[in-house]
């Protein structure tokens, strides 16, 4: 056992070393995340999960003192991905439609959004419901998951995140290419026909998962968005995918993890910006991305818009 798991490592490191060297070697700003949408032609949904009667999106009631230590506690993301908007614990009209949008465009009727919201017992409900886990899974790893949110909640300790246990989505920041992550991340579990063993591969190799949703936010943004969406997914995503990056490669040199981390979050940041600034000085270029981004979208899609849910929204009543 101990042998597999070195030889297993070992695998991984060519890889995510060309992954590393890649982003750092982009300083004139390089497309190391292809805009790819995630094909959703088939899903795994469990019915108890589409709910026509509640909303889909539900907002917490503002608690100005929690809300403020959560803003404080979020300082850290905050200089990681150099946004004040992360964490901040106050999520606006626009990334909540972009959200909405989002879950629409792409046939996802049955995740539930809390922005901002504390709501462990309805969580738990949901965790009960959502067949397309095995019990197994949902009773161990998903109950851990709920406890955690309930001892640790994300009002406070913000983390935005999408719980494939409860299929539910916590947003604490006000950035729309942070919420489609999220829900990219519920697209593409949506596809899996095993999503709990799914869902314990990413404990241990999150990487692939990450990447897959941050390419499917690309495409996204280059087919539905504007010029302005697409130079925050890049000026966002990119450190973010970096903070994937580095850490795996710290686990795999657990000598240089600190280097190896911020060095990798550096290089997204210096990439994003590039490509951003790129675009705006070659915007014919950025419009050849736009078509193809249309085309895979096109091929990805092919769900009937009689399955989709109409999104609501609700304030937290507790």
């Amino acid at each position: 056992m101990h042998v597999k798991l070195i030889s297993f490592r070992r695998s991984y490191v060519r890889p995510m070393l060309s992954i590393a060297a890649a982003m750092a070697s982009c300083i004139s700003g390089c497309q190391v995340l292809s805009p790819r949408p995630i094909p959703n032609q088939a899903q795994h949904i469990a019915p108890e999960l589409v709910d026509g009667e509640s909303a889909q999106i539900e907002i917490g009631r503002a608690h100005p003192v929690i809300d403020t230590v959560g803003w404080v506690v979020g300082i850290p993301g905050k200089i990681t991905l150099w946004d004040r908007r992360v964490d901040n614990h106050n999520v606006s009209e626009p990334t909540v439609r972009a959200m909405a949008a989002y879950l629409d465009d792409n046939h996802l009727p049955h995740v539930k959004v809390r922005a901002n919201q504390y709501a462990p017992l309805a969580d738990f409900r949901r965790l009960k419901k959502n067949t397309t886990v095995a019990w197994p899974y949902r009773y161990t790893f998903g109950l851990l998951s709920v406890a955690q949110e309930t001892i640790l909640p994300g009002r406070v300790f913000g983390g935005d995140h999408f719980n494939p246990y409860t299929q539910t989505i916590h947003l604490y920041s006000d950035v729309p290419s942070i919420a489609m992550h999220e829900g990219a991340h519920a697209k593409d579990f949506s596809r899996r026909k095993y999503q709990g063993t799914y869902a314990a591969a990413y404990m241990f190799v999150p990487l692939w998962h990450e990447t897959l949703a941050t390419e499917d936010v690309f495409a996204y943004v280059q087919t539905k968005g504007t010029p302005r969406d697409v130079d925050e997914a890049n000026r966002i995503l990119y450190p973010a995918y970096g903070t994937y990056v580095g850490s795996a490669l710290g686990g795999l040199i657990p000598a240089q993890s600190t280097p190896l981390y911020y060095g990798s979050v550096i290089a997204g940041h210096i990439n994003g910006r590039m490509l951003s600034k790129q675009r705006g000085s070659n915007p014919s270029s950025f419009s050849q991305h736009f078509a193809q981004a249309a085309e895979q979208s096109d091929s990805a899609g092919g769900q009937s818009d009689e399955t989709v849910q109409q999104v609501g929204f609700a304030a937290e009543t507790h």
